[in-house]
């Protein structure tokens, strides 16, 4: 019956396919940030090996130094992001902290240069997503024994979330899975077809339902649509299939609001902004709605160059209303604004933002003008950024360590992606 539902070739070739890539030296830098993600600041590693695989390329290849257009896309993008950083710093709430923020951000340098170099060579790209595929398939694994059973490799869920591999003390199993689910979606499409993608969206649904963060249900929501568009390609067909996949999602959720006390909590937690009241709908909201407030009164305050780049915590006391929770004891508050419009204009101004459309208008601009061949290879990263940053969402911090690393990670394999067709057509010509 098995055999029935999922496809033979389902159970030959992915154990080599996806295994082999792991034993392809060039990809290593790449796939260890995606590897270490769940062990915080680990994921740096990645960064390390980058710049060490820049130097080794550089130095065997000498002639790699003359294509620096190869990564034109993402020095731009980066020049973008660090600018409105540095304009930031000069009075910034706290200078120290902004200051080492864009000095970081040199970090993610090689990490674009390296995807520029190693990417465009030919089947570097797909195998790349198919490392990146089987972690994300470990993972939902870890996830599932973990709804099932409660054990974990990342130890005891968290009362109201499962949190899978990632820990019950670092809440990002949700949003990684609804921002990286492109890869594992795409791959199965690629080989098991219809079947593989279906198979593939059921398998990530239930664990993102469970992690328990709706803005993870927002962005994968978001996933499953783009999907179902490239599937249909026709508006009757694909309202059709909404439609159903709708109605798959409510059977879905109440399976996981019928057995999971943890789901049906936060649903009831959720379901409280529907009374209307200030008070419910904020804390149906876990208290953003107290953070904007905040963060629009940086905004007035600051317009042009905000409070400084990670400076939000410690500007929240000034602007906060009289007994706000999030204000601490030791003067700081709210970590981040959790909507990344308003963190770049609370912490970077007006001109910040700026900068920012200007860096997404070069990154359209780049599609626009790629090639088919290239759209396609740039497809899922797209995705994944468009899941990761959709506006009408709420987010993790964009210049923090972490999802920023994740965030310029995506950002350098879409910039190698759509430069990538002409660098392949010109190596398999050589």
């Amino acid at each position: 019956m098995l055999r029935a539902i999922i496809p033979p070739r389902m159970t030959t070739s992915l154990p080599r396919e996806l295994f082999a890539t792991l034993f392809r030296p060039a990809l290593l830098p790449l796939l260890a940030v995606v590897a270490l993600l769940p062990f915080g600041r680990s994921a740096e590693a990645g960064v390390v090996l980058a710049l060490a695989g820049c130097a080794l390329l550089l130095r065997r290849q000498p002639e790699l130094r003359h294509e620096w257009r190869t990564g034109s896309l993402f020095l731009l993008l980066w020049a973008c992001y660090t600018a409105a950083a540095l304009f930031s710093c000069f009075d910034s709430v706290n200078p120290d902290k902004s200051w080492s923020t864009v000095l970081a951000a040199l970090r993610l340098l090689p990490l674009g240069i390296y995807a520029a170099l190693v990417l465009p060579r030919p089947g570097h790209g797909r195998w790349l997503a198919d490392g990146v595929a089987l972690f994300l398939l470990l993972w939902l694994v870890d996830a599932w024994v973990q709804a099932l059973t409660g054990w974990s490799l990342g130890g005891l869920p968290e009362a109201e979330r499962v949190s899978g591999i990632f820990g019950n003390d670092n809440l990002k199993l949700g949003p990684v899975l609804a921002t990286l689910s492109p890869f594992l979606l795409h791959s199965a499409r690629e080989r098991w077809g219809r079947r593989g993608l279906l198979l593939a969206f059921l398998l990530v649904l239930g664990p993102v339902l469970l992690a328990g963060s709706r803005a993870s249900w927002l962005a994968f929501g978001l996933v499953a649509l783009v999907f179902l568009w490239r599937e249909t390609r026709r508006p009757a067909q694909f309202l059709a299939w909404c439609l159903a996949l709708g109605l798959g999602a409510a059977a879905a959720v109440g399976v996981a609001w019928y057995s999971s006390a943890a789901f049906d909590a936060r649903m009831d937690r959720t379901l409280l902004a529907l009374n209307g009241s200030g008070g419910e709908v904020d804390f149906a909201l876990a208290g953003r709605s107290r953070i904007w407030h905040t963060a629009a009164a940086m905004i007035q305050a600051h317009p042009l160059n905000g409070v400084g780049v990670r400076g939000f915590r410690y500007a929240y006391f000034h602007y906060a209303a009289p007994g706000d929770a999030f204000v601490q004891a030791d003067g700081l508050g709210a970590a981040h604004a959790h909507q990344w419009i308003l963190e770049v204009l609370s912490e970077t101004g007006v001109l910040g933002l700026l900068l920012w459309f200007g860096g997404i208008a070069l990154a359209l601009r780049a599609w626009r003008a790629a090639t088919a061949a290239a759209r396609e290879a740039a497809f899922v990263p797209g995705l994944c950024l468009i899941a990761m940053a959709f506006p009408l969402n709420t987010h993790l911090a964009f210049y923090s360590a972490w999802w920023g690393l994740l965030f310029w990670w995506l950002i350098a394999l879409y910039c190698a992606a759509l430069r990538g067709e002409h660098e392949s057509r010109a190596n398999s010509h050589a």
